[in-house]
């Protein structure tokens, strides 16, 4: 995921121009989901702006695809933008892709897409898989309001802060999350949202080893720890959001244990933070 930017872009496409910034969804397992259209502007660019070239490289060699590869990550993105804004604006079409999914979700490429609308070159998305929507449509928890945080951070103490920032949101909240973080976020999870909270954990979407589970995500987390192999792939995580007319004394006293929690043993955690807040204990520790 990258972080905000300027891109500085010299020149401006002229009138009429038929290049096109090709925004395109690729497949995030199953190599059956890459739509036909999909297929066929990837053989008509002028080359491929990947964030994984040897990824990408082995999804065209599937379809027969032979095409020049650009290497496009977070590390790199500023500086290359120009350029391939200059190819677009000398009439070049391109295309997009990241290793999976559908571009800039959780990707980078913003910058890119940024500085061809500046200099006025047309972007088309070429819709198809996106994680996180596959794991809504089939997680059966409210999806008329949702939003997504993306991957948490790496340190303990900054996904605890997010995830305690998150706790009276009353939308559905998608997470993604990688298989050596999963368990620990999802503790984590317990402490800011209460065990009890509805969740679903989706994990290799569309592979051989899709699966979806669901329940409170006290008993989610002790499905996840008891099973190495429930630990393997790659993982959204959705969590129901906090009721509308939660108690106030609860989602306050859950953000309390959320703190407490990183410094003193749950259940001491749990007292402390029932007594600050007038929570029932039970609320926010199932014990």
């Amino acid at each position: 995921m990258t972080t905000a930017g300027t891109t500085s872009v010299a020149a401006h496409a002229a009138p009429g121009t038929r290049a096109t910034l090709y925004v395109v969804a690729t497949p995030i397992g199953n190599l059956g989901d890459l739509s036909p259209r999909a297929l066929d502007v990837l053989k008509s660019v002028a080359a491929i702006c990947a964030e994984d070239t040897r990824h990408t490289r082995q999804l065209l060699a599937h379809y027969g695809v032979e095409k020049p590869l650009v290497a496009l990550h977070e590390h790199n993105e500023d500086a290359l933008a120009e350029r391939l804004v200059a190819r677009l604006v000398a009439g070049e079409s391109l295309a997009l892709v990241s290793d999976a999914g559908t571009p800039l979700v959780s990707d980078p490429g913003f910058r890119l897409v940024r500085a061809a609308r500046i200099a006025g070159i047309r972007v088309s998305p070429l819709p198809g898989p996106c994680a996180f929507i596959a794991a809504l449509s089939a997680a059966g928890l409210p999806s008329d309001r949702f939003v997504f945080e993306g991957f948490l951070p790496a340190k303990a103490g900054a996904r605890r802060e997010r995830l305690r920032q998150l706790a009276a949101e009353t939308r559905t909240l998608a997470f993604y999350e990688s298989s050596h973080r999963i368990a620990d976020a999802l503790a984590d999870m317990v402490l800011a949202f209460g065990s009890d909270r509805p969740a679903v954990i989706a994990r290799e979407l569309t592979k051989l080893f899709e699966t979806v589970l669901d329940g409170g995500l006290g008993d989610l987390h002790a499905t996840i720890v008891a099973d190495p192999n429930q630990r393997k792939g790659e993982f959204v995580v959705l969590v129901q959001g906090a009721a509308e007319d939660a108690d106030a004394r609860i989602v306050e006293g859950r953000r309390l244990y959320a703190v407490l929690g990183q410094h003193l043993p749950p259940s001491t955690a749990a007292k402390l933070a029932a007594e600050l807040s007038g929570a029932p204990r039970k609320a926010l520790y199932g014990g």
